[in-house]
C-alpha cells in the first residue's frame, strides 16, 4: 500500500473549518495529497489554517479542479463516499476495510515507482453529500456504516475514518507482533495438553477434544510468540508444582 498514491478529493466543501480539519485527519494517517473541486478564491486560508494546525501545508499544496472527472483523470479508481443506497448509487457499496484491500492492490508497494497507480477518494459537500450525478463521475462507491437515526458524518470525520483504514492497510505491523502460524500454535497446544494430562485433568480419550478446544481458542486470539512461551511456562510450572506437592504428601 503506497499512501503517496492516495488522493483525497473534496467536492465543493462549504466550511473552511472542515477543510482544515480534513487536512489534519489526512496528516494523522500519512496522506498528504489533497484536491478540491471548486474555486480557491471561495475559501479563507486563515480559517483553514486554524483547524489544520501543523497540517496546513496539505492545504497550501492542494490542487483545484472544475470537476470530479478532471480531478481523478490520473487515477485508476475514483471511490465516491456515500451513506445512501439506490439504483443510481453504484449498487454494492464497499465498507472502508474492503476498499482499503482494493486500494492496497492498486497502489502497490511503497517506494516502487514502477508499480502501482493513483487512487482517489471523493467526499461530497457537507449539506448534500455526493449527488447522483457526482457519484456517476466515480467508479466505485464506499460507505461508512452509521446510525439509522443520525447517519450523517461530519466531513472531516469521514475523511479520518477512510484515511485510517488506508493507513492501517499500509501498516499492518501496528498490531505490534506477528501472530503465530497454526503449525507453531500446535506446539503450544501439545505442551498445554501434555501438562494437563500429567496432572490427570482429563482422561487419555478426552485429549483430542481438549486439543480442539485450545486450538480454536488460541487461533482466534492470534497470540504472539512471547505469549505462547508464557502459556507454556504457566502450564509446565503448574504441573511441576502439583507433582512436587504430591510427592511431599507421601
Amino acid at each position: 500500500m503506497d499512501l503517496n498514491k492516495v488522493y483525497i478529493i473534496l467536492d465543493h466543501p462549504d466550511e473552511c473549518r472542515n477543510i482544515g480539519a480534513a487536512c489534519r485527519a489526512m496528516a494523522n494517517n500519512d496522506i498528504t495529497h489533497l484536491r478540491i473541486v471548486g474555486n480557491k478564491d471561495d475559501y479563507d486560508i486563515e480559517k483553514i489554517h486554524v483547524l489544520a494546525i501543523h497540517a496546513a501545508y496539505i492545504y497550501d499544496n492542494a490542487e483545484f479542479y472544475d470537476s470530479i472527472t478532471d480531478a481523478t483523470k490520473d487515477c485508476a479508481i475514483a471511490a465516491g463516499t456515500t451513506r445512501r443506497r439506490g439504483q443510481n448509487r453504484k449498487g454494492k457499496l464497499l465498507l472502508p476495510e474492503e476498499f482499503a484491500e482494493t486500494a492496497g492492490k492498486i497502489t502497490g508497494a511503497d517506494n516502487i515507482t514502477s508499480d502501482g497507480t493513483n487512487i482517489a477518494v471523493v467526499f461530497g459537500n457537507e449539506r448534500t453529500g455526493l449527488t447522483d450525478d457526482q457519484l456517476k463521475e466515480c467508479t466505485i462507491g464506499v460507505t461508512i456504516p452509521s446510525s439509522s437515526d443520525f447517519g450523517s458524518l461530519n466531513l472531516s470525520h469521514a475523511v479520518q475514518i477512510i484515511c485510517y483504514h488506508l493507513f492501517r492497510k499500509k501498516n499492518d505491523f501496528l498490531t505490534g507482533y506477528t501472530p503465530l502460524t497454526l503449525e507453531r500454535l500446535d506446539k503450544t497446544i501439545s505442551s498445554i495438553t501434555d501438562n494437563l494430562q500429567k496432572i490427570g485433568f482429563f482422561k487419555v480419550a478426552g485429549r483430542p477434544d481438549m486439543e480442539a478446544f485450545w486450538r480454536s481458542l488460541l487461533s482466534r486470539s492470534t497470540i504472539s510468540e512471547g505469549e505462547a512461551q508464557y502459556l507454556e511456562k504457566i502450564f509446565s510450572k503448574a504441573a511441576g508444582l502439583i507433582k512436587k506437592n504430591s510427592c511431599a504428601e507421601k
